[in-house]
């Protein structure tokens, strides 16, 4: 048997969004949009490549930025077109396997809330960090009780989950993404969109192609797939594929 094979079911998996579910960084796009692009993207590559986030970056780049409210909620369609090739059929195959799945995310609420929603996760299962506007619609500030603002808090948001499911699976791509991985019965990186080789060298599992199908034999066990049939038995095929390949590398 592999030895990158699961054997025991997880009973969720958690997703960061962006770079993630999505091949964009949200606030890069909104960044790009008013005027500040080459700035907030020199800090977000910083921050997801280096360093992880903190709440004094976090603040920096939203000052910068300054997004509308109609900016943020656009920005929920732009995640969904700019979303990784076939990501809603893994996790409607996860659903049917009655694995529960969460989004976990340091982007702005309205707009993670809106993809999440166009990808069919429940709205109790997706954390991101609230923003607030004036009545005219302009950014006045961003939840600065929200641990996802700072680099643990995805351990935070974790930990909660799995008072309910014990097993996770953790997909995500930055630094931030790091601190859960003691809490989960297996993390696996992902670089289809960004690569950042401080994160590819502490992962056991790190997807480097576009197509996140190697996601599905590396988190379902050999019993899980011998009950798969049509369109699922077809994805978990084209990942083992993908890790037949050296799409995966593993430490």
């Amino acid at each position: 048997m592999p030895n990158w094979r699961l054997q025991t079911p997880v009973d969720a998996i958690v997703f960061d969004c962006d770079g993630t579910l999505s091949r964009i960084e949200g606030i890069d796009e909104l960044a790009t949009q008013n005027g500040v692009g080459a700035k907030v993207k020199e800090l977000t590559a910083h921050a997801m490549g280096e360093t992880g986030l903190n709440e004094s970056l976090y603040q920096q780049r939203l000052q910068l930025v300054q997004p509308t409210r109609a900016q943020v909620l656009a920005l929920a369609q732009h995640y969904f077109e700019q979303r990784v090739v076939g990501i809603e059929r893994l996790i409607q195959l996860f659903q049917q396997l009655g694995k529960s799945v969460y989004i976990v995310s340091a982007g702005l609420y309205p707009a993670v809330a809106g993809l999440g929603e166009l990808l069919q996760v429940p709205a109790a299962h997706i954390f991101a960090v609230e923003i607030e506007f004036d009545a005219q619609g302009n950014y006045v500030d961003f939840n600065h009780t929200s641990p996802l603002a700072n680099n643990q808090g995805k351990r935070e948001i974790v930990a909660a989950i799995r008072q309910k499911h014990p097993a996770i699976a953790y997909v995500g791509d930055g630094m931030n993404d790091l601190a859960v991985m003691p809490l989960v019965a297996r993390f696996v990186g992902y670089g289809g969109a960004f690569y950042y080789e401080k994160v590819a060298e502490q992962c056991d599992f790190y997807i480097k192609s576009p197509s996140m199908m190697p996601l599905v034999p590396l988190i379902l066990t050999a019993g899980e797939k011998e009950k798969l049939v049509g369109d699922g038995l077809e994805l978990y095929e084209q990942g083992e594929l993908g890790i037949d390949e050296g799409h995966v590398q593993m430490l």
